[in-house]
């Protein structure tokens, strides 16, 4: 996938939650390689805070990012938004020092990107991919982990002791239904709970109709005078019958999940580029979203502190094989042993294609297994013995092939291979060869390493 951004400037006003002050939010196209960068256009610097998790300031019912005392509060739902379209480089200029609140959910702000519309840019698209289990576990009522997989999913659940709202859960297999699933879904808090945001200075902007009230303690006509004067609103506020004040009626009968799923979209989204890994939580809030996005970023600033670089002569060191076998051409990420990213740029003048096929060139399945065998054997040689080239890898077996797409002349075919399991000298890995986006074929992969 390529980087993205919006075809043109376009901007929405409304009053931010906590704040109670009017702001206008204006999003502008940006280059390759730019990032999301909140601008703080009333500000006489016009500080940019780059949207990531190094720059979080506060999670208290928001997520917050700043620098110094340029501060920019509740973005996450237009974090999600952001995420849901694949927007990678995004200029966000604010002239407040919150993002309006609107009617509550990720809606207005969505439907303003696809109005502006969205346009590929020229570079790839960088991914956090996710290789192995991690697991959070934050307050003892909140759980979070995340777990390998091929594109973004999310299961989520959350149980009140509340009859209104009880036990939800939901899931979201991918982002292509966020619109109509999940944009919708609207912030919700107790009504025991606002007194006491306010006291804290939360919540000035907050009205009745922006948010679902959950009715958690009696409420009579009298009390809801006092919360109308209390919140300054000209807005009726009168006990529910449904659980809810004012008798809301939900959008989705799970519908509070559903915005605290919407909520992590958006925190993770702060990692600064899309993540492939399938999220599980309970109970999830801010505070632990950040927590599980600064975790994702630990453990991959370690991966890439002990990511080993490989070179030609490596390559030609490690491997037996010689031009026209040599399927390898280059290296871009190794973790001796453990993983490795290479690639085989094909051209047209291989020699399989004089006979695979002269009216239609189309790289051999077989040999594109062959390519993921010998970044296995990179994987495995780089290390003890790369200095001496005494270790030699044989094939033993290739078990659940499946080719997807061909592979022509001029495509950069990714060897992308992950170790499985190591026995003695027996080594199994599983790979999976890329073409942009597109898998081209996988294979799980068994070999023996001999040493001379």
């Amino acid at each position: 996938m390529k980087q993205k951004t919006v075809q043109k400037t376009g901007s929405l006003s409304g009053i931010g939650l906590h704040t109670g002050a009017e702001s206008t939010v204006t999003l502008v196209p940006a280059p390759e390689d730019y990032g999301i960068r909140f601008v703080r256009v009333d500000l006489p610097d016009k500080t940019e805070i780059p949207a990531d998790i190094n720059f979080i300031v506060g999670n208290a019912r928001g997520t917050a990012i700043g620098i110094g005392s340029a501060v920019v509060h509740t973005i996450e739902h237009l974090m999600a938004t952001l995420a849901a379209f694949g927007i990678s480089n995004l200029r966000v200029e604010v002239n407040a020092e919150e993002i309006p609140l609107m009617d509550g959910s990720a809606q207005p702000f969505f439907s303003l990107v696809k109005e502006l519309g969205v346009c590929e840019q020229e570079k790839e698209q960088e991914y956090i991919v996710i290789s192995e289990p991690m697991w959070l576990y934050s307050n003892g009522n909140t759980a979070l982990s995340v777990f390998p997989a091929d594109q973004f999913h999310l299961s989520l659940m959350m149980d009140f002791d509340n009859p209104a709202i009880g036990a939800q859960h939901t899931t979201i297999f991918n982002l292509e239904d966020f619109e109509t699933d999940f944009a919708p879904a609207r912030t919700f808090c107790f009504l025991s709970e606002i007194e006491h945001l306010r006291e804290k200075g939360l919540i000035k902007g907050a009205s009745i109709n922006s948010a679902v009230v959950v009715q958690d303690k009696s409420f009579s006509t009298e009390d809801a005078h006092r919360l109308e004067q209390l919140m300054q609103q000209d807005e009726t506020i009168r006990p529910g019958t449904n659980g809810f004040v004012n008798n809301t009626e939900l959008r989705f009968e799970n519908e509070l999940c559903r915005h605290k799923a919407l909520d992590l979209v958006g925190d993770l989204y702060l990692l600064g580029k899309p993540l492939k890994g399938h999220i599980l939580g309970a109970r999830s809030g801010h505070a632990a979203n950040h927590e599980l996005a600064k975790k994702i970023r630990e453990h991959f600033n370690k991966k890439e502190q002990n990511m080993s670089k490989i070179e030609y002569k490596d390559i030609l060191q490690l491997l037996p094989h010689r031009y026209p076998f040599l399927l390898v051409d280059g290296v871009d990420e190794i973790t001796p042993g453990e993983s490795i990213v290479a690639y085989k740029n094909v051209s047209f003048n291989e020699q399989f294609f004089q006979g695979h096929f002269p009216d239609n060139p189309i790289m051999p399945g077989v040999l594109q297994i062959e390519a993921l065998a010998q970044a296995a054997g990179l994987m495995a040689l780089y290390g003890d013995d790369a200095d001496t080239g005494n270790a030699q890898m044989l094939f033993l077996g290739v078990d659940k092939v499946k080719w997807r797409n061909p592979v022509r002349p001029g495509d950069k075919l990714v060897l992308k291979v992950s170790k499985e399991k190591m026995a003695r000298n027996i080594l199994s890995a599983k790979g999976k060869a890329y073409i942009g986006d597109k898998i081209a074929c996988q294979a799980e992969l068994r070999c023996m390493i001999t040493k001379e």
